[in-house]
């Protein structure tokens, strides 16, 4: 049985945590799920890795 990971957020503001300290808090055969210990959101590990690159992304282009 696969599950899905569930998220509770405790701020109504997605983009105001950045997830600065995860921890693992389940593994699955191709997955890993991790807590941000700052918003207690839980999503999977590639997630966080995702958010990263998109922030740098998002820092990397020029102003218009």
């Amino acid at each position: 049985m696969s599950s899905k990971p569930f998220s509770h957020r405790q701020g109504t503001d997605k983009q105001t945590c950045k997830h600065p300290r995860v921890q693992i808090v389940s593994r699955e055969e191709d997955a890993e799920f991790v807590e941000c210990l700052e918003c207690r959101e839980i999503f999977e590990s590639s997630e966080l890795k995702d958010m990263s690159i998109e922030e740098s992304d998002e820092n990397e282009a020029p102003e218009a």
